[in-house]
């Protein structure tokens, strides 16, 4: 990896070993706090950082003896990823055991313990974000899911990217420097929350059902799929299966479909000269009338208004 430490930090850790004070201290530790009064004055008061910033920033490699236990929780968020070795976290009272390639968040002001193994210690990358959209970020699904220990896939870029976030930072706390970071803050998120978005996806993947049912509808975008058909196809119930749908996405699994209808059907109008009953056909619906009126509650106007408008777009100079 590694980010380089200073000198100070070395010598720091010459005499100490383990955990003190929630704080490990070993070979090799890398580790970055930004000052209270620098978070006060840089980051809180800037519009672009405020929502979600770092608060500490850190790598621990073969964490033999870490151990950290907070009554209190943090008032930030804290996300690990962990690379090689093992370890474990417990929250409300529930212990999960965590490995290679395996990533979770410790969300706000929740009581927590966590540490490495004794045998096989973990080595670790972790971050301290904060923010006034913290409370918002843990009301996703998409973190609560975090929220357990999720295996993470990792094309090669989510290191260099800490890497980055870590040397801006060591170089001091500017405004550019900071800004740079917190910025790098929000991809590095991404990374992990929408994991599987950074990737091809296929319908061997052992991803959840709700990621294979919207591929599966991709991939039958021109034709009729009914919500018994999409139960079956994954093994639960109709009314099982709309309310994982609806839970991860937020809509309904049918309503999911026609809005990627109308989303390719909006493509069509833009870059062809189909008639809007030739493309309402090969979206699969029997009726254009039908088609115009779903295409008008999901887009918010009639196919021939979108495409005179597009047309009318296109043609005045930019």
């Amino acid at each position: 990896m590694q980010p380089n430490s200073s000198h100070l930090a070395e010598k720091e850790t010459e005499n100490k070993k383990g955990s003190h004070k929630n704080i490990w201290y070993g070979i090799g530790r890398h580790r970055i706090e930004i000052p209270k009064i620098v978070l006060k004055a840089k980051v809180q008061s800037n519009e672009l950082m405020k929502a979600l910033h770092i608060r500490s920033i850190g790598y621990y490699p073969k964490a033999q003896d870490h151990y950290t236990y907070r009554k209190k929780g943090l008032p930030e968020n804290f996300l690990f990823f962990c690379v090689d070795g093992y370890g474990w976290f417990q929250v409300n009272g529930k212990r999960y055991e965590v490995g290679p390639n395996e990533c979770f968040i410790l969300p706000q002001h929740m009581e927590h313990a966590y540490g490495s193994s004794e045998d096989n210690p973990w080595s670790i990358y972790w971050i301290h974000f904060g923010g006034d959209a913290l409370p918002e970020f843990n009301r996703m699904q998409a973190a609560q899911k975090y929220f357990e220990p999720q295996y993470i896939k990792n094309n090669g870029d989510i290191i260099p990217l800490f890497n980055k976030i870590y040397k801006s930072l060591e170089l001091g706390y500017s405004l550019d420097n900071l800004v740079y970071a917190n910025m790098g803050l929000v991809q590095y998120l991404n990374l992990f929350i929408y994991n599987t978005r950074h990737y091809e996806a296929t319908l061997t993947d052992k991803s959840d059902c709700v990621d294979n049912a919207i591929l599966y509808m991709q991939q039958r975008i021109n034709d009729k799929i009914s919500l018994n058909e999409l139960g079956k196809q994954y093994n639960y119930s109709v009314s099982r299966f709309s309310n994982l749908f609806k839970q991860k996405t937020g809509y309904a699994p049918i309503d999911y479909f026609v809005q990627l209808k109308m989303q390719k059907a909006c493509q069509q109008l833009d870059f062809t000269t189909r008639s809007v009953k030739d493309i309402a056909f090969s979206m699969g619906f029997d009726d254009p009338y039908y088609f115009s009126r779903r295409f008008r509650a999901v887009i918010g106007m009639s196919p021939k208004k979108y495409r005179l408008l597009n047309n009318d777009q296109r043609k005045s100079p930019s």
